[in-house]
């Protein structure tokens, strides 16, 4: 007995755009849903996003399905939002990414011969938006230590760089002083945020993702604090610094 064959994947796509578009109808649809708007959907936009990464790095398939879901369902929100305010559709943003994709692989879907390179090609597109600036397009959203990677490697590209780690390193040395020089909480701040920008160029003349080993680090250290809350035999506020301390290097040599 033969199984009827699955819907293509454009009848699916059309199915969400119908269930969204009955979920923000005016008289009929989900009092909550009416009321979302860009501004309160973005951040829900990011967080699957994020999750979408976590359910790659842990290699489960099934929970990334689902997650995909999530985040498409995302752009479908998005994009009836827009299409209400008679902005664009759905269609638009597929004919959107399609054309910038074609236009992104000229020795693909053109007559060159090899690809300029992905940057040459994004820059292009950003001379035809006037901005011509070396950090332009590096996205505002992006986690603060991944933006800060981006932006340096973008004034790299123009030499504007260290020639050696030594310089990021020294760096740091320079910004932890001018931090206990610092008069004001302002300035304490903001001598902080020049450390951590530091730290991160630093990171990026060793080879190291910034964001990647702040994530592990925070895993060791989530695993490592549940390890010592199992192994204390009180409540941790009970304890006093060495007895935390011990528990804390019993949880690191055990992990």
């Amino acid at each position: 007995m033969s199984h009827p064959e699955p819907p293509p994947p454009v009848a699916r796509l059309s199915e969400l755009v119908e269930i969204m578009r009955r979920l923000r109808d005016p008289d009929s649809g989900c009092s909550w849903d009416k009321e979302q708007t860009f501004e309160t959907i973005a951040p829900y936009t990011i967080e699957e996003a994020y999750e979408v990464a976590d359910a790659i790095r842990r290699g489960d398939l099934d929970e990334l399905k689902d997650e995909l879901g999530d985040l498409q369902l995302q752009v479908v929100y998005h994009s009836r939002i827009a299409e209400e305010r008679g902005a664009f559709t759905i269609d638009d943003v597929l004919a959107s990414i399609a054309a910038k994709m074609i236009r992104r692989h000229p020795h693909i879907f053109g007559n060159e011969a090899e690809s300029p390179g992905w940057e040459a090609l994004k820059a292009a597109e950003r001379g035809e938006h006037q901005d011509k600036s070396a950090l332009a397009g590096v996205a505002l959203a992006l986690p603060a230590l991944k933006r800060a990677e981006k932006l340096q490697k973008r004034a790299a590209r123009v030499g504007f760089d260290w020639e050696h780690a030594a310089g990021p390193r020294a760096k740091i040395d320079e910004e932890l002083a001018e931090i206990e020089a610092a008069g004001t909480d302002q300035d304490r701040a903001a001598e902080v945020g020049d450390l951590l920008f530091s730290v991160v160029n630093y990171a990026r003349h060793l080879g190291v993702d910034a964001e990647a080993a702040l994530r592990g680090t925070m895993e060791r250290f989530e695993a490592r604090f549940r390890a010592v809350e199992d192994m204390a035999e009180r409540p941790l506020s009970e304890l006093g610094i060495d007895q935390l301390e011990a528990l804390w290097q019993r949880a690191k040599t055990e992990s």
